[in-house]
């Protein structure tokens, strides 16, 4: 039986909106794994370090029968096959994949914390998910178009 995931994906180095666009794609060639929806591409600004171009950024819904710790290797490899390089914290990147979300699980390792810890913060992963689930309901912090209201003036601009 397979579970419903919501992965952020990110970019802002070598054509932004190519790499987005292509990474979505690829999602729906990982092992047991369908691609239900994604959102639209939003223009963001960064978070974090600011010395960087604007990103580019999505969510997309999937369907896999991965388990949690293996679906997060299958993204670090994928981000890996883009050329992502970990230099430094928030530093600018060719591929940014975030596992969000995994049915209604919570989990802490040292690798992974389901929900995401700081998805209900963030415009830049709001924004795409209120587009396609404004309904998930964060455990512990509310329903996503609820949440986005609070994150309204954090430069995100969806595009045509």
């Amino acid at each position: 039986m397979s579970a419903r995931a919501f992965i952020a994906l990110g970019s802002n180095l070598q054509d932004p909106v190519a790499q987005v666009t292509r990474a979505c794609a690829k999602l729906a060639e990982l092992p047991g794994t369908r691609l239900v929806r994604q959102s639209s591409l939003y223009r963001t600004t960064p978070v974090g370090y600011d010395d960087q171009p604007d990103f580019i950024n999505a969510v997309a819904e999937i369907a896999t029968v991965l388990e949690p710790p293996m679906l997060l290797q299958a993204l670090q490899a994928l981000e890996s096959g883009f050329g992502r390089e970990r230099s430094f914290a928030n530093a600018p990147r060719v591929l940014d994949l975030d596992l969000l979300f995994y049915d209604d699980r919570v989990m802490r390792t040292p690798d992974l914390i389901l929900p995401h810890p700081r998805m209900h913060e963030r415009g830049f992963v709001l924004f795409p998910l209120a587009e396609i689930a404004p309904d998930l309901e964060i455990p512990g912090r509310g329903r996503v178009d609820r949440l986005l209201q609070h994150c309204l003036n954090q430069g995100v601009e969806k595009l045509s």
